[in-house]
Parts: structure tokens; C-alpha cells; sequence
């Protein structure tokens, strides 16, 4: 029993220690040992009343609104380079990105099978030449023969008329003439069919001379290559797409505007267009509706061409402004509004006073910032930094 008092008395004591040390700390809170503190809710004094160093006023406009049709930037002019005849890519000499110039080598094809073909042409056409100089010659030597018979078959007519010359004699003669005839009319044939040779010949090496033309692919008109769809190696063929081209600096966008929409816009008509990774807004002319809605989307693709600007690219997304009416707009200087948290604030002058006053923040705009709700529009605002 002795030895269990003075454990007893020891809990006590720590005990006592522990309520002692929470009534120093509340005693602490509380002030009590640092009278120069202010406490919550106390006030050491009178705070000088809020004066802004910069104000401006809260404007009310009517405005057009807009309904924002999304786009595509894309080249006015997009040029599928094709080959004309079938063969083997031996070189590209363009990648995607490059300049080009009218008349450039775009791509080369193996041409060893096309310098044949018109190697055999013009010897086609060397045989074909020949055969028409033999014909001619063969001509020559029928009209002689013809001259000769038509002269005897003349005399011996003349002979026998003065009964100088026989029936028989007569017959031989006018034999040898249709026969003479007969042979120069064969001669004559046998140069048109030598001469349409020759007209076939020379069709067939102007063929093979184009198509050997052909075995070099150069550009049609200046631009930038867009794509490269081929390498050495491939096959090329007509109807096989092997680069497109597409003009430099004239870009156009293509934007998808809803059928209840289409009337509000006309052709010729200026439209602002929105390219948000130029940060600006550009003016273009709208230059082609396309007569028909989209199944699918119930819109209309239109084309508006875009004026040269430094930066921008094909396949920048933008938005056409298309108008849709008009609507009342308040608005105030962008550093007028605050952020506290995720409210927006504005200190707004009251009498020879000022106030905070919660407000809907909408579009910015030139500086500006479109006031949804809070603000009427006409009241004196302070610029954002300084609050009463």
C-alpha cells in the first residue's frame, strides 16, 4: 500500500502540469501576454479613406454581334503534280517546305526505256522515208511509161485512120496504154500509202520525243511545296499524286457557316476573320459560297481570301465572323477588374466614396472588357492594383 501512494501522487502532479500549461496557452491566445496586439475584429484607428490615382468610366455601345464559324486557312490554288507517262522515280529534288519557281525539276524518271522507244522511232521513221523516195521514183518511171504508151497508142490511132496500120497494131497499142495507166495509178497509190507512213513515222517520234519530255517533271506555276508523296524507287503513272504544290502568299479560309446564317452574308461582302495563333484579326473578301448544304452538318462552305500576312500558314485554324444582330454592351478598362479567387471585382466610386462590387466578366476586346452583369454602364471605376 506504501508503494502505490507515491505513483498516485505522481499522476496528480502530472496532471496538474498539463491543465496548468493549457491555461498559459489559451492566457497566450487571448492577448494577455502581449498587450500590443490586435486582436480580431479590433481596429487600432480610423484607416484614411480610398483614393484611386487613376479612374476611367464604364461605357455603354451597341454592338454587332457575331456568330464565329470555324475555318481552315488553306492555299487559294493546291496543285496535284502528276506524272504523264509510267516509269521509275530515279530523284525527288524537292521535300516539303521548299520554294519553287515556274519551271523548276520537281522529279526525275528513269528514262533509258523512253530514249529506246524513240530511238526505234526514228529509225521507223528513216525506213518510212526510204520507202517514200522508192515510191516516188516508181512514180517518176510510170509517168515516163505512160507518156510513152499515150504517144503510141496516139500515132498508131493517127496510122490507122489512114489505113497505114492494122486492127491488130491498133489493139497492142491501146493495150499498152491502159496498161501504162493502170501502172501509173498503182505508182500514185503506193506513194500516198509510202507518204501516210512517213505522217505515221514522224507522229510516232514527236510521241516518243514528248514522252521523253516527260520523263522530267518540273513545276507549272510558282509556289511551296505542301507534300511530298513519293521517293526514288517508286513507280510513277498518270493518276499517282508525287508532290503538291500550293501558292505562296495567297490563302484563303474555308469555313463552315450554318444554313440559317447563309442569307446574313453575300458575295464580295468583307468579313473579319480570327487566326488565334496569329493573335490578330484579319479583313478578307468573301469570293465563293458553294451552292449546296452539307447533309451532315446542315452548313455551307465558303471561301474568304485573306490578305498576305507574314506568319501565316496553310492549315491555321481561324473564325469567320459572320453578323447576326446587334446588342447593348458595357464595357470598362481591362485594368479595372480585379481577381479575388475566382470572383471578379471593380471598384466602383459611390457618392465621395468607393466600393467593391462583384461582377460577370465577359469578352476582351482592344483593352476592354465586355461586363455581363453588375455594372449599368456609366459609372466611374478605379484601375485594377488599388482597392480601398
Amino acid at each position: 500500500m506504501s508503494k502505490e501512494r507515491p505513483k498516485r501522487a505522481l499522476r496528480i502532479l502530472v496532471m496538474l502540469c498539463g491543465i496548468g500549461a493549457l491555461g498559459a496557452l489559451m492566457l497566450y491566445m487571448g492577448g494577455v501576454f502581449t498587450p500590443d496586439k490586435i486582436g480580431p475584429g479590433k481596429v487600432p484607428g480610423t484607416a484614411p479613406p480610398f483614393t484611386p490615382t487613376k479612374t476611367d468610366q464604364a461605357v455603354t455601345e451597341t454592338v454587332t454581334e457575331f456568330y464565329e464559324a470555324v475555318g481552315t486557312v488553306r492555299p487559294m490554288q493546291e496543285i496535284r503534280v502528276e506524272s504523264q507517262v509510267q516509269g521509275r522515280i530515279v530523284d525527288v529534288r524537292v521535300r516539303a517546305g521548299d520554294p519553287v519557281k515556274k519551271g523548276d525539276r520537281l522529279v526525275v524518271l528513269d528514262s533509258r526505256e523512253l530514249r529506246a522507244r524513240l530511238d526505234q522511232a526514228k529509225q521507223g521513221l528513216l525506213s518510212a522515208r526510204a520507202r517514200q523516195s522508192q515510191a516516188v521514183q516508181a512514180v517518176n518511171s510510170a509517168k515516163a511509161a505512160f507518156a510513152r504508151a499515150e504517144s503510141a497508142y496516139e500515132r498508131v490511132q493517127t496510122y490507122f485512120k489512114a489505113e497505114a496500120a492494122t486492127q491488130q497494131q491498133l489493139e497492142e497499142a491501146e493495150a499498152a496504154f491502159l496498161q501504162a495507166k493502170a501502172g501509173l495509178k498503182q505508182a500514185d497509190e503506193g506513194l500516198r500509202v509510202a507518204a501516210a507512213g512517213v505522217k505515221q513515222a514522224e507522229k510516232v517520234v514527236e510521241e516518243s520525243t514528248i514522252a521523253l519530255g516527260y520523263n522530267e517533271i518540273r513545276a507549272a506555276t510558282a509556289g511551296e511545296v505542301g507534300r511530298r508523296l513519293a521517293e526514288p524507287g517508286d513507280m510513277a503513272f498518270p493518276g499517282k499524286p508525287l508532290l503538291v504544290l500550293q501558292t505562296r502568299g495567297a490563302l484563303r479560309l474555308e469555313a463552315l457557316v450554318p444554313e440559317g446564317l447563309i442569307k446574313r452574308i453575300a458575295m464580295g461582302e468583307t468579313l473579319d476573320v480570327v487566326i488565334d495563333a496569329h493573335h490578330q484579326t484579319l479583313t478578307g473578301r468573301l469570293v465563293e459560297v458553294v451552292p449546296s448544304a452539307d447533309p451532315a452538318t446542315r452548313s455551307f462552305a465558303v471561301k474568304v481570301d485573306l490578305p498576305e500576312t507574314e506568319g501565316l500558314y496553310p492549315g491555321m485554324f481561324g473564325r469567320l465572323l459572320v453578323p447576326v444582330g446587334t446588342v447593348s454592351v458595357t464595357w470598362i478598362p481591362e485594368g479595372a477588374l480585379r481577381k479575388v479567387g475566382q470572383l471578379d471585382m471593380v471598384t466602383v466610386a459611390s457618392g465621395d466614396r468607393w466600393k467593391d462590387i462583384y461582377v460577370s466578366a465577359g469578352r476582351t476586346s482592344n483593352g476592354r472588357i465586355e461586363i455581363l452583369s453588375g455594372l449599368n454602364g456609366g459609372e466611374t471605376v478605379a484601375i485594377r492594383g488599388e482597392a480601398p
